[in-house]
């Protein structure tokens, strides 16, 4: 249902902006090539839990250095000929992709937790010596 909404909704957004579709377009990857950026640089698994800080904080520094870039780059190109068309687009996609990126973390650590339960049981089924027939039972 988010998902139906969310395509919904970028579809008008798309449809209302289509004088400005350049600068629709152009919110939409500024924020998700950002978002894409900081996800990578502040998720990243490292042996030293004391860089959590500094991997959050490089990850807003270069969301914040590609969206600069970015805007930068769409005024010299004269892509974005609508700055309140760009701003909303940015804005809405900026909450879109985020949501995503954490829906696939979701997701991506459910199935390490699955492979772990699994990987758990088959190591103690293994550990277990199968039952040996003894030799009272057995008649002679």
């Amino acid at each position: 249902m988010k998902l139906a909404l969310i395509f919904l909704l970028s579809s008008i957004g798309g449809v209302l902006s289509g004088e400005h579709f350049h600068s629709f377009i152009a919110g939409f990857g500024i924020a998700a090539v950002s978002v894409g950026v900081a996800y990578w640089l502040a998720f990243r698994s490292t042996r030293y839990p004391q860089l959590a800080v500094l991997l959050l904080l490089l990850g807003m520094v270069a969301k914040l250095a590609v969206t600069v870039t970015g805007v930068m780059w769409g005024l010299k190109a004269d892509v974005i000929n609508s700055p309140f068309i760009f701003s909303l687009s940015y804005l809405f996609f900026l909450i879109v992709v985020s949501y995503g990126y954490f829906k696939l973390r979701e997701f991506q650590m459910a199935m390490a937790e699955k492979r772990a339960i699994v990987l758990a049981s088959q190591q103690a089924s293994e550990e277990q010596p199968e039952a040996k027939p003894s030799l009272t039972s057995q008649t002679v």
